[in-house]
């Protein structure tokens, strides 16, 4: 039996398995760290979207993916975390193609079979090897500390966030107005999606490690309400929500369901995982935090509710099983 069926085989039908963070939190650092190598590559082939959008990555098939990124050679290639087969796949438009094992082992290692990869591919990149949004980090290129890899919990983590992606498209086809894909964002290994006023934001004070001033300008020069998980936090991780800025009275909103608080070190609404996988209907839950925080957000900042949602969108709770 391949390591990718018995992670297939642990999981079974379960579709918000459990993530204890006490269990998984060094292949979750792990695997944030390779993300972090692929996203970087994207990044530098890319042109700036807004809001960084040309730089996260995004839930497939069968883990995470690139999509296509643009190569100044004109060989255009991708990059996919294979979370099922545990593989990362680099694939160019002209057939070539290399395949990495998703192992135990330094990142540094890892950090050098993709370059070498790239290179042999003719879609060779240079990244700065340093993290971001991590405390304390350690060149990539350099890194000897972060070595485990466990494949059946990424293969839970995947799973998942498949069922995250669902709910969160649901969510976003209630608003009209500007709003991005659903993303994972590298920096924290975080899967969001953000709404937008359409209004301008004052200059975000910024403050993530090694990310320069420009980095959160442009991240948040217009006036959101975002909705996302972040594996970290404690217990099994969080779902969020959060405004910038920030409106007067937001913090003290009544938002549902009731295992939902605000939390003043992060300044977001929260709602711990096992709250919702636990739950009777998981999806219904996830989806009441999402809209009664969004709510929570637009109303205390005035928004153009009715320009910038659908009509059906106080309804959406009811169509989703």
């Amino acid at each position: 039996m391949t390591e990718g069926q018995r992670s297939r085989g642990a999981v079974g039908d379960e579709q918000w398995p459990a993530l204890p963070l006490a269990d998984w939190h060094e292949t979750r650092d792990t695997l944030q760290l390779w993300t972090q190598i692929i996203g970087k590559v994207r990044m530098v082939n890319t042109p700036v979207l807004n809001h960084w959008w040309n730089v996260p990555l995004y839930v497939s098939a069968t883990g995470l993916t690139t999509s296509l990124i643009p190569h100044p050679s004109g060989n255009s290639f991708q990059a996919d975390f294979d979370l099922q087969a545990h593989r990362l796949e680099i694939v160019t438009v002209s057939g070539g193609r290399r395949s990495i094992p998703l192992q135990s082992g330094p990142v540094a290692d890892f950090y050098g079979e993709v370059m070498h990869h790239l290179a042999e591919l003719g879609v060779g990149t240079t990244i700065w090897p340093m993290p971001v949004e991590i405390d304390n980090a350690i060149p990539m290129d350099a890194d000897l500390v972060h070595t485990v890899y466990d494949a059946e919990h990424a293969h839970r983590f995947w799973r998942a966030l498949v069922q995250m992606v669902r709910v969160f498209e649901h969510f976003r086809s209630g608003f009209v107005g500007k709003s991005s894909p659903v993303q994972l964002f590298w920096g924290g290994l975080d899967l969001a999606t953000t709404r937008f006023s359409g209004r301008a934001a004052p200059p975000h004070p910024g403050g993530a490690p090694n990310c320069g001033p420009h980095v959160m300008l442009e991240a948040y020069s217009h006036e959101v309400s975002s909705l996302g998980y972040w594996p970290g936090g404690g217990g099994e991780g969080l779902f969020y929500s959060y405004a910038y800025p920030q409106p007067d009275g937001y913090k003290a909103a009544r938002v549902r369901p009731r295992q939902a608080f605000w939390n003043d070190e992060m300044a977001e609404f929260v709602l711990p995982y096992e709250q919702v996988r636990s739950a009777g209907n998981p999806e219904r839950t996830l989806l009441e935090f999402a809209q009664t925080t969004y709510e929570a957000a637009a109303d205390a900042a005035d928004w153009d509710r009715t320009r910038l949602e659908r009509p059906t969108a106080q309804n959406q709770l009811t169509h989703i099983e």
